[in-house]
């Protein structure tokens, strides 16, 4: 039998972390190991529990989300945990902050049970939340671009393809959608998006949205 995916809830209002663990310790497959108050003690059970999952609150006191998720997908004894940040706004200016801290995508807190299961799911299995519309949104309103007119250092190893990847990415295609747009197979997107994370430093699809916008290689406003 596999082992559960193991859950952190991070959250100051003591009546979601209440619902988030029933929640979680009510779905097959998964555990809530531990619950914190603020961003220090969600930083500091990380470290103690090394769970899969951290769902994290991003407006907390002590520390907030921003700063916990960033200590969090800094320190290299952490590299197995992934941070699924929660917010109750879409244009929360916090949220494209928490995903330059390394958050591997986030979610509102009005989410759906099934929808936040599916999105606990979906981050510890090394993969990003994101949708496309509002996180495009929220790069196109927060990014600041390296240098306009100028190539940046950080993506002159890729190639062209590469790049071309990277803007799809951004743009909110799935691996399919890339696959179509540029006439090649599956597998050969999959490899180029391994090529890139691997390239660019990057944890998971979240930090090549990031790096894509800031470096200026996907434009504002482009079209989905």
């Amino acid at each position: 039998m596999a082992e559960p995916i193991r859950v952190l809830i991070a959250d100051d209002q003591a009546l979601l972390r209440g619902s988030f663990r029933v929640l979680i310790d009510s779905t097959p497959g998964m555990a809530t190991v531990a619950e914190a108050g603020d961003g220090a003690q969600a930083v500091a059970l990380a470290r103690e529990h090394l769970p899969d999952v951290v769902l994290m609150d991003l407006r907390m006191p002590v520390l907030d989300g921003i700063a916990a998720t960033r200590e969090i997908c800094s320190d290299a004894r952490l590299a197995g945990v992934r941070v699924l940040a929660l917010t109750m706004f879409d244009m929360d200016e916090y949220v494209y902050p928490a995903l330059r801290a390394g958050a591997s995508g986030f979610m509102l807190k009005d989410a759906s049970p099934a929808d936040l299961v599916a999105g606990v799911r979906v981050v510890a299995a090394g993969e990003s939340v994101l949708a496309p519309a509002v996180t495009r949104r929220l790069v196109e309103n927060y990014a600041r671009p390296e240098g306009a007119g100028r190539p940046a250092p950080r993506l002159v190893g890729l190639t062209g393809r590469e790049r071309e990847v990277l803007v799809l990415i951004a743009n909110g295609l799935s691996n399919a959608e890339i696959a179509a747009r540029l006439v090649i197979s599956l597998p050969t997107v999959k490899s180029h998006v391994s090529s890139l994370l691997a390239k660019l430093g990057a944890r998971d699809r979240a930090q090549l949205v990031i790096i894509a916008y800031e470096s200026g290689l996907a434009e504002r406003g482009m079209p989905a």
